[in-house]
């Protein structure tokens, strides 16, 4: 199941691992990404918190947790090569993966309809 943030984070889900990343639009808004900050596996956010920086020729910005939860994974390819994000930002260029506190409370954020009516 993909759900998406009104941040322009994507989620896909898998029971209640979480799969983020940022979207497309997010990505083509950004501007070439040069760098990415990940958070540490096995910390905590809650939902809003600053999880990881991204910086692009044009702006600095937050990706923030999309839900409760604790990172489990983070994905080092994207740490090494921030323009894996560029590339593929729906798939290879992932975040990192968090084990939601309430797997449930996903149900609240929007689907992809509902995310290309907030971009259109």
């Amino acid at each position: 199941m993909l759900k998406f943030t009104e941040d322009h984070e994507w989620l896909r889900l898998d029971g209640d691992i979480a799969t983020v990343g940022i979207t497309t639009h997010a990505s083509i808004q950004l501007g070439d990404l040069v760098f990415v900050e990940l958070p540490d596996v096995g910390a905590s956010f809650a939902k809003g918190d600053d999880v990881a920086v991204v910086e692009s020729v044009k702006a600095a910005s937050e990706i923030y947790a999309p839900l409760d939860g604790e990172i489990t994974e983070v994905n080092p390819a994207i740490a090494d090569d921030p323009s894996v994000v560029n590339n593929d930002p729906m798939d290879a260029g992932w975040f990192f993966k968090m084990k939601l506190k309430d797997a449930s409370a996903a149900d609240a954020l929007m689907d992809e309809d509902a995310y290309k009516n907030l971009i259109a």
